[in-house]
């Protein structure tokens, strides 16, 4: 079988996730780039008995190196040296998506164009001659409408096609003017006698290093010295244009380019006699509007907690079942109490068991985030709250990252790198984690039906959100005033047109973040689970305060008593027997000694040692007071995890731990990237520290002044 390799590149917005998707559906696995933060799809499909691999570029407007994604993919590009460059084009925004195509070319690589959503361009009024378009400037296009699957089977056809021909016949080249086309000529001629000869395309070469190219002038350095001749003509060309023309050179050979796309378009893209209004105008005018937009968005995350709650709670109680099922019957079977059977039913199903079961609710969340990013509306709710975000110091830009943080914290702010200013990126980073990730859900989900009525669940959810977005500004705002001085740039945004996603594309996605989910809970989830149990279950100790082995076997005689008065007295002896058996262990004696520490915060020892615990992943908070309360919970009758914190804690308790869990340290893998991002330890130990400073104090004032009320 014939193997072919193809890179898909494309701007922000272009529907390029959509095809890539559509191509290679579920045979697909994310990585990163090596060396670099930034995610690398790759996938692939089989057709006419071909295997074509393919390779999603980050999304990109052009082949300058402005930001990290541009250099990987420009490097990917021209190092990897893939088949064909697949460009996926918005076709109703041509003449700004053919840009990047007009790089491709100079680059003199085999591509093919991609004019998605040829639908909306339609709707639009536009008319594109497509197969004139191809003949004139000699590139293959294919017209798809890929949220809806259709042109697909012929794009796969053309991929094919351009893999096993793998020519590059660019009817036109762009002509740059007299000026520009002699300084090219002059630095071509220098380059035509050096090794770069064999490894670059030498007409993109000399437009590089007249744009003043630092990735390409390092490259040259390894074969030319800065004081030879190249270097000396490229300055004083660059000069020389410049003087000429009373403007920067990068922006004359720009202007050229559009000069290109527009003289292309021109011949073969029209208008039609009646243009259709847009159908994203009007809905932007409510949904963007300066009253409405805030409280519309706010009113949509309330229904996404609603559902999240209401709609997760059957499913929740089959998986809370079946661990139960499961754990019983192990019991059952397993008649010796050993420490192997307590690692089994007390650590793993214990453990694991109860982050696992709030998968429904993490599958509910991540199906209703994907709808509204596919929608469009994403893009919307950070347009709408940019003057808010500019008067507390944040870029309007922010709040894209921040929104992925409710997802995940560490793809939240490797998303930072949009913001030009690397003082707003910083800023940013250090207040991210205040946003509520996916992994403080479960958290959420055990506090809030243990302690507070159903007709509350949805409001107090929404307000653990609204505490964190709220803390998040302020903070911001404080580190603004602090330690960044400097004002925001402007804020422009593109606002992407109204779309209805798709299914598949809803349920690769929330598919990849529930994998990821119980991909965390079969592994790191799992180890420290059992690191947790064996801190609890160890040294065993045989010196109890009382004799409870003696009360057990006084109401097991007992006649007083029916059977299942016995059964919950010997239930809750036993877990006090646990309870005192935890107390002394190591995890007991780690608790013991943070207790003094937090319990001015309503938090007792094993509370104490729940958060330790959450360090490693906010999800082990809830696996530890499983483990913790599982121990000797061998009955179907015995109380659930719930009832057992409901009965030991009350609410003032219960929402301090779900204030702590939302502000303090985020995970290791935040601290991690935090690190990798700014390129410092300092601002990922003031990230840390900070945040659990601010934790502390917040959590300190609510539990003293609730307790006046309580």
């Amino acid at each position: 079988m014939k193997e072919y390799k193809i890179a898909l590149a494309g701007n922000p917005n272009s529907g390029k996730s959509t095809i890539f998707n559509e191509l290679t559906g579920a045979r697909q696995h994310v990585g990163n780039y090596p060396g670099v933060t930034i995610e690398k799809k790759e996938g692939y499909f089989i057709h006419q008995n071909i295997k074509i691999t393919v390779v999603d570029l980050p999304g990109i407007y052009s082949l300058t190196p402005y930001s990290p994604e541009e250099i990987v993919a420009r490097n990917y590009i021209i190092n990897e040296k893939p088949d064909l460059i697949v460009d996926i084009i918005d076709a109703s925004n041509l003449e700004r998506h053919l840009y990047l195509a007009t790089q491709l070319m100079e680059l003199n690589v085999p591509v093919l164009l991609v004019f998605n959503m040829i639908d909306e361009a339609k709707r639009k009024g536009m008319i594109i001659k497509t197969s004139e378009l191809s003949k004139l400037i000699g590139i293959p296009i294919v017209e798809t409408v890929a949220h809806k699957g259709k042109g697909i089977n012929a794009l796969k056809n053309k991929i094919i096609d351009c893999c096993i021909s793998s020519k590059v016949n660019f009817n036109l080249k762009i002509n740059y003017g007299n000026d520009l086309e002699n300084s090219i000529k002059k630095i071509i001629d220098i380059l035509d006698n050096s090794p770069v000869k064999s490894k670059l395309n030498l007409k993109w070469v000399a437009l590089k290093l007249l744009e003043n190219d630092t990735e390409v002038i390092n490259e040259i350095l390894e074969y030319l010295p800065k004081e030879s001749e190249l270097f000396s003509v490229i300055n004083k060309e660059r000069k020389r244009i410049e003087s000429k023309y009373n403007d920067t050179i990068e922006t004359i050979i720009a202007e050229k380019r559009y000069g290109f796309i527009s003289g292309a378009c021109t011949e073969t893209v029209f208008s039609s006699v009646e243009k259709r209004h847009n159908i994203s105008d009007k809905i932007d005018m409510f949904l963007t509007n300066r009253i409405l937009g805030i409280p519309i968005f706010l009113a949509l995350m309330y229904l996404v907690f609603w559902l999240t709650f209401n709609v997760g709670a059957i499913p929740m109680e089959w998986i809370d079942n079946f661990f139960g099922f499961v754990s019983d019957k192990i019991n059952s079977i397993w008649h010796t109490e050993t420490v192997l059977k307590s690692l089994v039913i007390d650590g793993i199903i214990g453990g694991v068991g109860s982050v696992v079961i709030f998968l429904p609710n993490i599958i509910i969340l991540f199906l209703a985030i994907g709808i509204l990013e596919y929608t469009g509306y994403m893009a919307r709710a950070a347009f709408v709250v940019d003057k808010f975000m500019h008067k507390i110091g944040l870029h309007g830009k922010s709040f894209i990252p921040m929104l992925i943080g409710f997802g995940c914290s560490v793809p939240g702010i490797m998303a930072t790198r949009t913001l030009e200013s690397k003082r707003e990126r910083i800023l940013t980073i250090l207040v991210l984690p205040l946003m509520s990730c996916g992994a403080r859900l479960p958290i959420y989900l055990l506090i809030i039906p243990a302690f507070f009525p159903e007709k509350f669940h949805t409001p107090i959810m929404w307000l653990i959100y609204m505490i964190g977005i709220v803390l998040a500004l302020i903070s911001a705002r404080i580190l603004k005033n602090i330690i960044f001085k400097n004002e925001t740039s402007a804020f422009v945004m593109e606002l992407p047109p109204y779309r209805i996603p798709t299914f598949k594309n809803i349920a690769l996605y929330v598919w990849e973040k529930s994998y990821l989910y119980l991909k965390k809970a079969g592994t790191i989830i799992l180890a420290i689970s059992i690191l947790l149990w064996f801190l609890s279950s160890f040294p065993k100790t045989n010196n109890y305060s009382v004799n409870y082995d003696k009360m057990i076997k006084k109401i097991e005689q007992s006649i007083e008593l029916s059977n299942k008065e016995k059964q919950e007295k010997i239930a809750e002896i036993e877990n006090l027997k646990s309870s005192e058996q935890i107390k002394k262990s190591y995890m007991g004696k780690i608790g013991l000694f943070l207790e003094p520490i937090f319990k001015p915060l309503g938090f007792d020892w094993k509370i104490s040692t729940a958060i330790l615990g959450a360090l490693a992943a906010k999800e082990v908070f809830v696996a530890q007071l499983g483990i913790i309360n599982a121990v000797g919970e061998a009955d179907e009758e015995s109380a659930s995890l719930k009832e057992k914190i409901k009965n030991e804690y009350n609410p003032l308790i219960g929402f301090c731990i779900m204030l702590w869990a939302l502000i303090s340290a985020p995970c290791i893998a935040t601290f991690a990237i935090t690190k990798k991002e700014t390129g410092l330890w300092r601002w990922a130990f003031y990230q840390f520290f900070g945040l659990t400073g601010l934790a502390y104090i917040v959590t300190l004032l609510v539990y003293q002044i609730g307790r006046i009320f309580y």
